[in-house]
Formats: C-alpha cells, structure tokens, sequence
C-alpha cells in the first residue's frame, strides 16, 4: 500500500499545546500523501499524543493506546507527548505499540512512521531532556474561527510537584518575526482568532532575548487577526505594562487564565512557586480596576502535602475573597521524580476529595455569578459553525459563552450582541443586534 492510500487519524490528550502541534503533525502527515480520518474510524495509523501532568492522565493515555489497537488491530500505533517522553518504556511494555516519539523527535515523526516496517515491534526514539533545545513550531488549524499557536516551550521552573519540565525541557522560544510569519499564515485562512499557547508564555525571550510584551505588541498589528487570547500566564510574569496594555487593545480580550495553585503561602513555599498570594492579588486587582468584567480562569491544587485544614480554610477563603471567574481544580496527583513524591505528610485520598469537593461547589457558585453579572450586556461574539436546525455558539470577549439558533450567514464572523438570560444549558441567550440597534 502506497502512502496516497494511507489514512490516519490523531487523538490528543491534555493542554492546547498539545492541539496546536498535533494539527501541525496532521498537516505534515497530509502533505506526505496521508489522508486524515476520525479517531473512531479504523485507520492504517494512529498517532496519539499524549499528557502526564497527573496519574489520572497517565491512565488517560495508557487507556487510549489500548482502544486504538483493540480497535484496529492492524494499524501502526504511535505515541509521542509528554508520556511519551517520560515513559517510553511502559508504553513500549503494551502489545500492540510500534512508535513512541520523544519531545525532540515531532519533525521527523513521518518519516518515523513511513520506517514501521514490523507490526508490534515496538522502537523507542527518545533523548535526554536536557539536550532538547530546538523547537516544533506549531499552530492549530481546521476550525474556522480559532487556532491556537505555539509562542514558547518548556519551563525553567523547578516546581516541586510538576514534571513538565522533565518532559518538555529548557524554557526556548522562536523569534518574534518568525511567530509573526504564522500568525499571518493563519490570518490568510480565515482565522479570526488566535489563542497563544505555551509551557510557560509569559518566560518567552529565553532564547531570543524578546520579552513576551514586545510579541504582543507585534501580533497586535497583524492585520486579519480579531482577537486574541492569552491562555496561561504565572502571576510573578503577568506584569502591570502587560494589563493595561490588554485593556486598551482592540484585539487582545479581557480574558486571563492566570495559575494560583494555592491561596496559603506556606503551601505556595511547599511548592517553590516564585510567587506569595499578595502579588496574585494585586494583579487581579488590577485588571478588576481596569477591566471590570474580565474573566479571569484561577487553577488551584488541592490536597497538597503537608496542607493542614488550616491551610486549606486560609486558601479557600482568600480565593473566594478574589471573586474569579473559574476555578480549575486539581487533586494532587504524585508525580515519580519530584520532590513531593518524598515529602512527609501526604494526606489521606478522602480528604482531598472533600476539599475537591468543596472548590468545585465554590466554582459553580462563581462561575454562575460572573454569568449573572453580563445578563443585559452589550457584547461581541465570534460565532462558530453549528448543524442546521440545531443551536450555534460563540464566546464574547469576556468568554461568556453565547448560544442562539442556527443562522449560517453568521459562522465565523464577529456580531455585536445583547446577551438575554441563561439558558437552561448553562449558556448564555442572546438577541443578534442589526445595525439599528447600536
């Protein structure tokens, strides 16, 4: 069989970074004669890339792998990712596994592929992390109205719960004029949107010696590009500059996803992360003052050892206190070869499924009032295409997300709305503005 004939199909796990250089591996793939199929079709190869910030996503990636061979026994199965990277020899341990492809190796992934010439001999293309200093470029492509794109890599953070930096290696970025180039590229499809996406995006400049500011400024002028989303930034690199230059851009929206961790100070030292609770305070001060209705998405680990019930009370009152928008919440997960897989005082599984518990129902109660706060609002959606008959969707600014019944003339464009009342999806109703109306 010929490559023209050859089908595949990508499954992903995890962050959208992951998204953006499976996309760019999918275009790669369909450059060389492959033609790309649903991951629920049977298909000559799978490429699965997978995740490891926690157990749960290890599972995650280990139950995946086994559907796909189950699924199509005859195929060859390639892994590449994080797991991959840190765990190549147990997914080379599963029957049925022919490829597992480290952090340094995407580019040559076809070519890898097009080698599989023995089905289940699994081969392991791997390198130690702290050789991997080029970088994938990569962006999202495929929908119509957002693609997420690779600014940075990797993180010098030495976190002491987090393995990512075993995975994914040295903070490293591309310059800034070549980001420009794609940002282009994506501008030309049609693309209206782009969410910048990154281990660690607000350390880019490692390389290059261009802070993250100035690639702002530079994509703000790419003309085609309507918006644009931040997707995570640590608080200690979310500067003052930054927040007021986003709330004076016509492009980049009032929506942060900034990572907490924890409200405790203690545990925040537990953790070595770089920052005390009063800088993430000042900083969503801050864009409150000069963006009221922002919406600001906060991850919180729960659960951390050593975290006392006095810890996690003085937490979760000061993250209630902030009145986000979202909680992302984490169980605390043991990750093997971090300082925390050492530490004393872990704490019994019960316990940090109640105070999981507990920040979920908080979450529900902010997510619910930050919907409340925009019934009545003037907003602009960027609607997404949706089945005839059936309702369609979009995200304002603010990433309320919007829904209203089908009306094809509106795919993929921007539209001045007046947001209604919450549907019983938990979305948000909305009647279209024509042009007499503002």
């Amino acid at each position: 069989m010929n490559n023209e004939q050859r089908t595949i199909a990508f499954y992903t796990l995890g962050c959208k970074l992951n998204f953006s250089e499976t996309s760019t591996l999918a275009r790669a793939f369909v450059n060389s004669g492959f033609k790309v199929v649903p991951a629920s079709h049977a298909a000559d190869v799978y490429l699965i890339n997978t995740c490891s910030v926690t157990e749960s996503a290890d599972k995650k990636c280990r139950q995946a792998i086994r559907k796909f061979i189950k699924q199509s026994p005859s195929a060859v199965i390639a892994v590449t990712g994080c797991y991959a990277q840190l765990k190549p020899k147990a997914i080379a341990a599963i029957e049925g596994v022919d490829l597992i492809v480290g952090a340094d190796l995407k580019g040559n992934i076809v070519e890898l592929v097009n080698n599989v010439r023995e089905k289940g001999n699994a081969r392991i293309f791997s390198c130690e992390i702290n050789e991997v200093d080029s970088f994938f470029q990569a962006f999202s492509s495929g929908d119509r109205t957002r693609s997420f794109l690779k600014v940075q890599d990797g993180c010098d953070y030495k976190c002491s719960y987090c393995t990512i930096p075993m995975a994914r290696g040295k903070s490293r970025n591309i310059p800034i004029s070549d980001i420009l180039k794609e940002a282009e590229q994506i501008a030309a499809s049609g693309i209206k949107e782009v969410v910048l996406t990154g281990v660690n995006i607000g350390d880019f400049g490692k390389t290059t010696g261009e802070p993250f500011f100035d690639l702002v400024k530079a994509l703000d002028k790419v003309e085609g590009i309507e918006r644009y989303r931040i997707s995570s930034i640590e608080p200690n690199l979310l500067t003052n500059e930054l927040i007021k230059y986003v709330a004076q851009s016509a492009k980049f929206l009032p929506h942060f996803h900034i990572p907490l961790q924890s409200g405790s100070n203690r545990i925040l030292g537990l953790m070595r992360r770089r920052y005390k609770r009063e800088i993430f305070a000042s900083r969503l001060e801050y864009i409150y003052k000069l963006m009221p209705n922002a919406f600001i998405g906060v991850d919180v680990i729960v659960g951390f050892p050593g975290e006392t019930d006095d810890d996690f009370i003085d937490a979760y009152q000061f993250i209630e206190s902030l009145s986000p928008s979202f909680l992302h919440i984490f169980p605390y997960s043991e990750r093997p070869n971090t300082p925390t897989a050492h530490m004393e005082g872990k704490l019994n599984p019960s316990i940090i499924n109640e105070r999981a518990n507990r920040f979920n129902e908080l979450c529900k109660q902010l997510y619910s009032d930050f919907y409340k706060k925009n019934i009545e609002k003037t907003a602009n959606v960027l609607f997404e295409s949706a089945q005839y008959g059936k309702m369609m969707h979009g995200f304002t600014e603010n990433y309320v997300k919007v829904e209203v019944p089908y009306q094809k003339n509106l795919c993929g464009i921007v539209i001045s709305v007046k947001l209604t009342e919450i549907a019983d999806s938990g979305n948000m109703k909305a009647k279209i503005l024509s042009k007499a109306d503002y």
